[in-house]
């Protein structure tokens, strides 16, 4: 009975190394240069990196709101031409549109009389100025005249604004004043260069004063608004890296909201991008309002590398990378920070110089797990 027993206890532990077969404790495999040659394992050196993706996460590309201006109507009127339309590039002092407006009449009217005041005021001045010099005239009656040409000169000054406020220019106040030729023709200008994101208004449309005509954005700088989950905000700092999926396009962590979004628990990281610094190619892989997906990146200052997915073999919940040595391979742990693409980054006792099955890591696993022989 005893034999019977002893006979069972060996066929399972027969069976046990069959289906567990053992690690070798020395993490070595030695293979024959033939055999080697037969597996089709491809070398290569490790990639030196201080670049560590620490998360993928959603993003949507806005606009910086000192970056976008809303071209309002400054005077009410009828609108008979438009020449901006949506995508069009503009620069600044661009006539976007033109009004025909009848309060800018009166306004024009008003400066044109008070800069009459101010020119009689001035001969006043000059006189009395003269006069008071000479003993002529009293102190007093300086004072008064000196005192009306201050309120005409500012009084004209203020119309002047006024008419500057309305959308005329500085030039064409100039040629008002020259020619005395009113015009009821007001020049919408951009206020800055950049892209026309919408038309509001169209030709023929009578507008109140202050209704928006067109919204303009510079685009010379975009952010991402990120959206991290708050268990993971501990992970991230201004100053990391975000690679925008599929494109060379590359931003920087500049802000960390202090708020959690109740809806979906997230927190808002923002990151901007410089677009006029972008290659000509790049500058469209980002457009204003598009969801996009980001990578964050953090540097390290310990010493990590890239290497292929397919170098890594996983056992037992553990990573390993084979290194090429004299006799075969030494397998060696790892720890994988993170994954790009078909790369890993990846840390652990190396000098940089190694050279790694890149690829053939399969058949070296099962070599290492005792399921394969070196002949």
């Amino acid at each position: 009975m005893r034999s019977y027993k002893f006979l069972l206890l060996l066929n399972f532990l027969g069976w046990a190394l069959w289906f567990c077969p053992p690690v070798n404790a020395e993490n070595t495999l030695k293979i024959t240069q033939e055999y080697f040659d037969n597996l089709g394992v491809t070398l290569s050196k490790l990639e030196p990196t201080n670049q560590i993706p620490v998360l993928t996460a959603p993003a949507k590309v806005v606009v910086p709101p000192a970056h976008e201006y809303i071209v309002s109507a400054s005077q009410a009127g009828l609108i008979i031409k438009l020449n901006a339309a949506i995508g069009d590039k503009v620069t600044k002092s661009d006539i976007l549109a033109q009004l025909n407006s009848p309060d800018l009449l009166s306004m024009q009217r008003l400066y044109l009389k008070a800069v009459n005041e101010m020119q009689l005021s001035f001969l006043s001045f000059q006189r009395d100025k003269k006069l008071l010099e000479d003993g002529v005239i009293a102190d007093r009656r300086w004072q008064e005249t000196l005192s009306k040409y201050n309120a005409v000169v500012s009084e004209a000054n203020e119309y002047k604004q006024l008419l500057q406020i309305s959308g005329m220019t500085a030039t064409e106040i100039d040629h008002l004043g020259k020619t005395h030729q009113l015009s009821s023709q007001l020049n919408v200008h951009s206020p800055i260069s950049g892209v026309v994101m919408e038309r509001v208004a169209v030709a023929g449309e009578r507008v109140s004063i202050l209704a928006p005509l067109y919204r303009i954005a510079n685009l010379d700088e975009l952010w991402l608004e990120i959206n991290i989950p708050h268990e993971r905000i501990g992970s991230i700092k201004v100053g990391d890296q975000v690679l925008v999926e599929n494109s060379a396009v590359i931003a920087r962590i500049t802000l960390l909201g202090q708020s959690v979004n109740p809806e979906n628990q997230t927190i808002m990281a923002r990151a901007v991008i410089v677009t006029k610094q972008l290659p000509e190619n790049e500058q469209s892989a980002v457009r204003v309002g598009q969801t996009i997906n980001t990578q964050i990146i953090e540097f390290s200052e310990k010493s990590a590398f890239k290497v292929p997915n397919t170098a890594i073999a996983q056992n037992e919940g553990k990573f390993y990378i084979f290194v090429r040595n004299q006799e075969g391979f030494t397998v060696s742990q790892i720890t994988v920070k993170g994954k790009q693409g078909d790369e890993s980054i990846i840390t652990g006792d190396f000098s940089g110089t190694e050279e790694i099955a890149s690829k053939g890591a399969v058949a070296l696993k099962a070599k290492w797990l005792g399921l394969g022989s070196a002949e």
